[in-house]
């Protein structure tokens, strides 16, 4: 099993990214959540893979960390009738922190809006993955202001999930559409870093 893919990015589009690795041209299928975060064409590169093979074809999906490597490799092997071209639509419409939640809470309809996937296969991925994609007793609201110490990376991701579908939800409630909503927060996050609070993240997603 090929685990990761390590070189110079030499061509990039949408969501296709051709890695040059000793002299050899590798094609890898990226969700637009990847795509985002590539680097200047001739620059190295590092992306986690899940190798699929079939009779007809062998195909490279490349991914920018490990746990949305994971994740795609989950919703692949563990919910009935979705295939490896849905679950990067999936994961390209929706960034992993609102996946997740989304999941975990049965929003049914913030997934049914990612492409090429409707309310039927939305409600399967619930059901098989609603006790699967968090720690067992996560709690989904922001982490009070009394907590203290220091976390684990796991436990930090879960805390900023909070603030994150918090500036989400409140996009949409100014009439951006759900993809388009993520897409903004998500740079927003990534921009201001971890821990940026929820008027922080909005602000940035709205340009102010």
């Amino acid at each position: 099993m090929i685990a990761f893919i390590e070189g110079d990015l030499i061509e990039c589009q949408l969501n296709l990214a051709i890695i040059q690795v000793g002299g050899i041209g590798y094609e890898v299928l990226i969700p637009l959540t990847t795509s985002e975060k590539l680097p200047a064409l001739g620059q190295e590169i590092k992306l986690f893979t899940q190798a699929v093979y079939r009779e007809d074809a062998q195909t490279l999906y490349g991914f920018h960390d490990r746990e949305s490597r994971d994740f795609f490799r989950m919703i692949v092997d563990k919910v009935s009738g979705i295939g490896p071209k849905i679950a990067l639509n999936l994961l390209g419409s929706l960034s992993l922190p609102t996946l997740k939640t989304s999941i975990a809470s049965g929003d049914v309809g913030m997934l049914s809006k990612a492409q090429g996937l409707g309310k039927k296969t939305a409600e399967r991925i619930v059901v098989e993955l609603k006790d699967k994609v968090l720690p067992k007793g996560t709690n989904l609201e922001p982490p009070s202001s009394s907590s203290t110490g220091s976390a684990d990376p796991e436990t930090e991701e879960i805390n900023n999930l909070g603030p994150y579908q918090d500036a989400l939800s409140a996009l949409l409630t100014l009439g951006y559409k759900a993809t388009d909503a993520d897409q903004a927060i998500r740079k927003a996050a990534d921009a201001l870093g971890r821990g940026a609070s929820t008027e922080e993240l909005i602000r940035k997603a709205l340009g102010r």
